[in-house]
């Protein structure tokens, strides 16, 4: 049996920040990943040491990354493929499937795109997303809400790409006449979301909660901390709601609660990785958010604005562009 390489080269205690990573930041690790896979089976250390950050090249100079990779490839071989990207603590996980066996290759880039953590490890077993949820779900609200990202394509769905929020929602709270803000927006004050209620939207124990995250002020983001002020609710072992973007010190709930459907968790607010006032909204098969990978939701019960009609749709799964509330 071929004994598995491992080699840990995290630097500081700072690489790798429990953030959810924007879509954007793992196009750009994905790009690098490549990158890196075609330099490894060319073979070229020069050309892998020149993506490494400096507190990389000063940790792990050419000699012994040169024997780390040239060991890599003499056990397993040049590397066939890579994976779908998954996101977790601050960095990128990819399978890497090589000539003589698999790895997962561990990812995570400074500010300028170099190689800031690389870490080579055994392939953690994915578990399938169930094709279809079981727990009854209601929209996480009250009110009328626009659709700004949602739906199963990259074109009406930013999330699309990152595995845990494969389906997720954004939502914008509306006012009458449909419009997201009041004046010029640019108080969080004026967006008809602001201090909304967020409501469980399902029965389950609540798993994790995070709280203390200020709220941006519109325009602002804050990727250091992406979901914000969030909770997350188990409603089964492989059924699990993260709602995000809480408002700053509303949040009623801690970790271990049951909730009800319905129940109110906190008010909506604009912290984390938002530009605005807005509730994010998925479902998961993992109570690990990096770990997850996303379930479509389909809610029991929703009244639907289109092209300026109501109608009332049962089992139904908004998409970008929708106004909807509950029925």
């Amino acid at each position: 049996m071929r004994k598995t390489i491992q080699l840990t080269l995290l630097l500081l205690a700072g690489v790798f920040p429990l953030q959810l990573l924007p879509a954007q930041d793992i196009e750009h690790h994905t790009k690098v990943a490549k990158r890196l896979v075609e330099l490894i089976n060319a073979a070229d250390h020069d050309g892998i040491q020149k993506l490494f950050s400096p507190e990389m090249s000063a940790t792990l100079p050419l000699d012994k990354s040169t024997a780390f990779f040239q060991g890599l490839a003499a056990q397993l071989g040049k590397i066939d493929s890579l994976g779908e990207p998954r996101p977790g603590g601050g960095a990128v996980t990819f399978p890497a499937k090589f000539e003589h066996g698999e790895l997962d290759l561990q990812l995570a880039l400074n500010g300028r795109d170099e190689i800031a953590g690389l870490y080579f490890k055994p392939c953690a077993p994915v578990k399938p997303a169930p094709e279809k949820h079981q727990t009854q779900l209601s929209l996480p609200f009250k009110g009328r809400w626009l659709v700004f990202w949602g739906g199963d394509t990259g074109k009406l769905n930013h999330h699309h790409d990152v595995p845990n929020q494969k389906f997720a929602f954004d939502l914008l709270g509306v006012g009458p006449d449909g419009k997201t803000h009041r004046g010029d927006g640019k108080r969080n004050e004026d967006y008809f979301a602001f201090g909304r209620e967020v409501l469980a939207p399902a029965d389950g124990t609540v798993v994790e909660v995070i709280e203390g995250v200020r709220d941006n002020a519109p325009g602002s983001m804050n990727p250091f901390s992406a979901v914000g002020n969030c909770v997350v609710i188990q409603h089964r072992a492989d059924e699990v709601s993260l709602l995000a973007h809480f408002k700053r010190g509303s949040i009623t709930v801690k970790a271990g609660d049951k909730v009800k459907r319905g129940q109110v968790l906190g008010l909506c607010g604009n912290s984390g990785n938002s530009s605005e006032p807005h509730i994010h909204y998925h479902l998961q098969n993992s109570a690990v958010t990096q770990d997850g990978l996303g379930i479509k939701c389909v809610f029991d019960k929703v009244a639907v604005t289109q092209d300026g009609k109501t109608e009332s749709r049962v089992n139904f799964s908004p998409v970008k562009g929708d106004i909807i509330s509950p029925e």
